[in-house]
């Protein structure tokens, strides 16, 4: 029996329903520390905006770690999960290569993705999303961490 790379097994299974609202890890490959970079982090942020602004999803919050994405999100009518991390993570990663004179991998295959159901609470997991900069010690405030944004805070 063949057995199937880890990437594609995360994807057994996996159901994308329109306007439902996802939180969802994206990983650096081989965790490298690509948004330690300011002007890196900042170049994925414009990535996440423009995937706002051009209707494929509601940012409701988001946190960059130095070498993932913690991101929660509303998909927009006419677009899949799948199809939206791979216009991230493709346009991001041609971006950040020419800028780092680089070729190959920037991103882990796959991510992790939870569907958050009716009761769960919004805010509270957008407070947990921004407060992963202070849990993993690399400032004391958020306020002092300048890759996150919530719609709520």
């Amino acid at each position: 029996m063949e057995s199937k790379p880890a990437s594609e097994c995360l994807r057994i299974g996996r159901y994308s329903e329109r306007q439902h609202i996802y939180l969802v890890t994206a990983v650096t490959h081989l965790r490298e520390p690509v948004f330690s970079s300011f002007a890196y982090s900042r170049l994925l942020i414009r990535q996440l905006h423009g995937l706002e602004t051009s209707g494929h999803v509601q940012s409701l919050a988001y946190v960059l770690m130095p070498d993932h994405l913690h991101w929660l999100l509303q998909l927009y009518p006419g677009y899949r999960l799948e199809a939206v991390l791979r216009l991230l993570k493709g346009r991001s990663a041609v971006e950040i290569n020419r800028q780092r004179g680089r070729r190959g991998a920037l991103w882990q295959d796959g991510y992790h993705d939870h569907a958050v159901r009716r009761d769960e609470d919004l805010t509270a997991i957008a407070r947990y999303i921004v407060m992963n900069p202070v849990r993993a010690g690399l400032v004391k405030s958020v306020r002092d961490y300048p890759h996150w944004d919530a719609v709520w805070l």
